[in-house]
């Protein structure tokens, strides 16, 4: 069904509030430690208890699974023989935190790879998780929480909403093997920032040496500040790190990030988040956003000061194109807020911040969970 938005908006911003301020943060928010990074697992499993929605007689992989399962509690029935509606095959993914020991719980993420319907109400069988290098870090098992619900009544169109093949399993992992971890390499450690750039890295190196002395910190480039462990620190590493991470820090961008969740269709963004020129056309959504400035001559105790005030506004295009036209400066989250008031949907949002990024007019970070 066709939707015909209309919107006018009018926001009247002034100049300098338009600019994104510096915010003090502690450095563990925008860096880690070399060697202390996240590792990435992944298994393949069963995920059972399906009601009727599981991977059909197409998917021989998932026949052959369940056969080979059965064999080792000594139950012999060939893949020709099996029916699959109940059972699904998935991908389980986790992140292994650095310094984790074993027996330690971690979350993971089950995702079907046949032709499964929905994972809603399964329950993931003992999978094992391996690394890059082959080596089992984990074991995964437990019942999933999915997001979404469909409804399947043999007939067409089956009601859904949101994701029902991707679940999740809340400390459903359980570490077997603990990734060793190397910090301090002659008494020197190295600081990652999360978003690279020179000039965070200047500020960074900057406020070390200030805490801990002239040329400890040395930039190396817009990634990588090496560190210089103290002598009164060389015996305690952990220390010098947790000091290290809890520095309060100077940067540009306090709220540089966009998160969204495709299946849910949940949006958070930064409230500073700005965007440059760009037009986009999506769907019905047919909007145009002019900016004027306007210079306002003000006296007051014998002083003449002039003004720069700049105005928004938003208006229906018609019916003959579907335009967006964001200036520069424009704070997104007024931009997001006025699409959903017209009865925008989540998914519109969604596909329009992927395309401002694609054009490399958002000042943020995309994330995709």
């Amino acid at each position: 069904m066709k939707k015909i938005l209309f919107l006018m908006i009018s926001v009247v911003i002034m100049t300098g509030l338009t600019r994104a301020r510096a915010a003090q943060v502690r450095l563990s928010t925008i860096a880690q430690i070399k060697g202390a990074q996240d590792n990435q697992l992944v298994g393949y499993g069963l995920v059972v208890g399906l009601q009727r929605t599981g991977d059909t007689q197409l998917m021989y992989p998932t026949l052959e699974s369940i056969s080979n399962m059965l064999s080792r509690f000594g139950v012999t029935v060939s893949p020709e023989e099996l029916k699959t509606e109940n059972v699904a095959s998935v991908m389980v993914t986790a992140l292994l935190p650095p310094m984790l020991h074993t027996g330690t719980k971690i979350d993971v993420t089950v995702s079907a790879i046949g032709d499964a319907m929905s994972l809603k109400g399964g329950t993931l069988l003992m999978t094992p998780l391996e690394g890059p290098d082959g080596v089992v870090y984990a074991v995964a098992q437990g019942s999933l929480l999915t997001s979404g619900y469909s409804h399947d009544s043999n007939e067409f169109p089956i009601v859904q909403f949101n994701e029902t093949n991707v679940g999740r399993i809340p400390d459903g992992g359980i570490v077997v093997r603990s990734v060793p971890a190397s910090f301090d390499v002659n008494n020197q450690i190295a600081v990652l920032l999360d978003q690279p750039g020179f000039s965070q890295a200047s500020i960074v190196e900057q406020s070390i040496n200030r805490q801990f002395g002239a040329n400890t910190a040395k930039a190396v480039d817009g990634d990588e500040i090496d560190v210089q462990v103290p002598y009164n620190y060389q015996n305690n590493i952990v220390d010098f790190i947790a000091a290290v991470k809890n520095i309060p820090v100077f940067t540009d961008s306090p709220a540089n990030r966009v998160v969204v969740d495709e299946r849910t269709g949940t949006i958070v963004i930064g409230a500073d988040v700005q965007v440059d020129p760009v037009a986009i056309a999506h769907g019905n959504l047919r909007l145009v956003i002019q900016k004027t400035t306007q210079l306002t001559h003000t006296a007051y105790f014998g002083y003449n000061q002039l003004s720069n005030t700049t105005t928004l506004k938003v208006t229906n295009t018609g019916k003959k194109g579907n335009l967006i036209v964001l200036p520069a400066g424009t704070n997104i989250v007024n931009i997001v807020n006025a699409i959903n008031a017209v009865g925008g949907t989540p998914q519109d949002v969604i596909a329009i911040l992927e395309a401002i990024k694609a054009a490399g007019a958002l000042h943020a970070q995309l994330k995709i969970i």
